[in-house]
C-alpha cells in the first residue's frame, strides 16, 4: 500500500486559486484561464483570450496588484442561445504582485489569443565589498 504525503500548502494554494476565480462584486461575463509562473528574472502571467484584440484588453498595475480586464462580444447576434460554452462580455482577473517587482518594466503582448505579461523582478542586492580607507 502506498501512502500519499499530505501537503497543506498545496491544498491552501488550490483553495486560493478557486477563490481568485470567483466573480468579483460586479457581474462578470466570463473568466479567462490563466497561468502564473516564476523564473529567476521575472513572474510571467499568461491568459487565454481567443477572439480578443489588443484594443479590447487592459493591463493595469495598482496597489500591488496586476489587473487584466477587457470585453469579448458575442460573435453571432442571437435571440435565444441553446448552449453557451464560450464566454463573452466583461472579464477581469487580478493577481497580487510580490514586493520584489520592477513596476516600470512590466510588458504585455497579445499573440494568437494568448496574453503574456512579463513582470520583471528587481535585481537582488548582492554582497558588496567596502574598501576600508
Amino acid at each position: 500500500m502506498a501512502f500519499a504525503r499530505w501537503d497543506p500548502v498545496r491544498d491552501l494554494l488550490a483553495i486560493q486559486l478557486k477563490m481568485e476565480r470567483l466573480p468579483a462584486q460586479a457581474p462578470q461575463g466570463w473568466v479567462p484561464a490563466a497561468d502564473l509562473c516564476e523564473t529567476a528574472e521575472a513572474y510571467i502571467v499568461t491568459a487565454e483570450l481567443p477572439g480578443i484584440t489588443r484594443q479590447q484588453v487592459r493591463v493595469e498595475v495598482h496597489d500591488g496588484h496586476l489587473v487584466l480586464q477587457g470585453r469579448r462580444d458575442a460573435r453571432v447576434a442571437c435571440e435565444q442561445y441553446h448552449q453557451v460554452e464560450r464566454g463573452h462580455g466583461e472579464f477581469s482577473r487580478t493577481f497580487r504582485l510580490p514586493s520584489d517587482v520592477d513596476r516600470d518594466r512590466i510588458a504585455a503582448d497579445l499573440k494568437d489569443g494568448v496574453l503574456t505579461v512579463i513582470v520583471p523582478k528587481v535585481p537582488e542586492a548582492g554582497p558588496r565589498r567596502v574598501t576600508v580607507g
